[in-house]
């Protein structure tokens, strides 16, 4: 908003001639969202302290995770609340992408606080049930597949990391296909929020790359550059990517180990189909496995847990997500949430150079 409000005031004071400026906005909503965040923690733990949001943890989890009980949780309000505020005040909220994030965000965040909601206040220890979570995610996200397959001349071919002209078309399939994009990567966050600040880490190195990587797409010389392909508008997405990686850098301040306050599904949930959209929009969906890979990494624990113990009676990790497998084999809470967050940003790193190695 800020850019429709200050801009044209460029004529008569030429210091707002800086709102055109897409990078001078990114570090800007960094900024802002990060200061709601750091600032507004404080009053807002307090006060999931007085209405008794806490968190309930499984008994059948590593011992030492009990002396949690009762910390503050659904702390995600804040990092919604921060990322909203800040995309609206800095994004050009004239273009359709910056709308569907937001869209994203709050669809998901609505599910998400009502997981929490029946897990703390109504006393269902498994939330919502796994059909009714599900079927809210398949909906909004097809209603962004939807948009996608609709808008004028919007692709439905993939780019493939590494490959120049490789870029298979998935017509009406692509539907389906954003749709996994988006619930994939929303539960994928989901699971890895098991430890303090184990989520949030690669929340922010996923953001910076997906910032950039929405930036390139979104300039037809850098986009034509590397061999990308050129996405209208889709700049203007850096702009809530940024605002991301400010309140998760503030939210981190708290959620460090020692947590004060975990994010909760109100947080997970929206944060990763966040993610998921921008991958899509972009036309980097691909490129997520990479970027997201601790994220990969850890769902794919699950189902293979899972899918092991059902078909052979015999588990392939003492206990699923991995995260849980490392503290049972004696790795402390802070040792295995350091070292995945150095795997995301190395996973980080190797995924940007994608962009060029083609």
């Amino acid at each position: 908003m800020l850019f429709l409000w200050l801009y044209p005031l460029h004529t008569d004071f030429p210091i707002f001639n800086v709102f055109r400026y897409l990078s001078f906005r990114v570090i800007y909503a960094a900024l802002t969202a990060f200061l709601l965040a750091f600032f507004l923690a404080p009053p807002m733990i307090k006060k999931l302290q007085e209405l008794r949001l806490g968190q309930s943890i499984r008994e059948e989890g590593p011992r030492r995770h009990l002396a949690k009980q009762g910390t503050p949780t659904m702390g995600g309000i804040l990092i919604l609340f921060a990322v909203a505020l800040s995309t609206l005040l800095w994004a050009d909220v004239r273009n359709l992408y910056v709308w569907l994030v937001m869209l994203s965000l709050a669809g998901f965040g609505l599910i998400g606080f009502a997981d929490d909601y029946v897990k703390i206040v109504r006393q269902r220890s498994t939330g919502l049930s796994v059909l009714q979570k599900f079927a809210a995610q398949l909906v909004i996200a097809l209603g962004i597949g939807l948009v996608f397959y609709m808008s004028a001349g919007y692709s439905t071919a993939l780019s493939v990391p590494f490959f120049k002209t490789f870029a298979p078309d998935l017509g009406p399939l692509y539907i389906p296909f954003a749709i996994l994009v988006i619930v994939g990567c929303s539960n994928a966050v989901n699971l890895t929020d098991g430890l303090d600040g184990l989520a949030i880490g690669p929340v922010i190195v996923a953001s910076v790359a997906y910032a950039a990587v929405a930036y390139a797409a979104g300039n037809r010389v850098v986009a034509d550059y590397l061999l990308i392909p050129y996405i209208e508008g889709a700049g203007e997405l850096a702009v809530p990517m940024a605002a991301v990686f400010g309140a998760s850098l503030g939210f981190l301040w708290f959620n460090a180990y020692p947590a004060s306050v975990f994010m909760g599904d109100v947080g997970s949930l929206p944060l990763g189909a966040a993610l998921g959209t921008v991958a899509v929009v972009s036309k980097q969906e691909l490129l997520l496995l990479l970027v997201g890979g601790v994220f990969v990494m850890e769902a794919v624990s699950v189902i293979f847990q899972v899918l092991s113990f059902k078909s052979r009676g015999k588990r392939i990790f003492l206990m699923s997500p991995i995260h849980h497998h490392f503290e049972m084999k004696g790795w402390e809470e802070p040792k295995v949430v350091v070292r995945l967050w150095i795997v995301a940003i190395l996973l980080m790193l190797l995924s940007l150079s994608t962009l060029k190695l083609r």
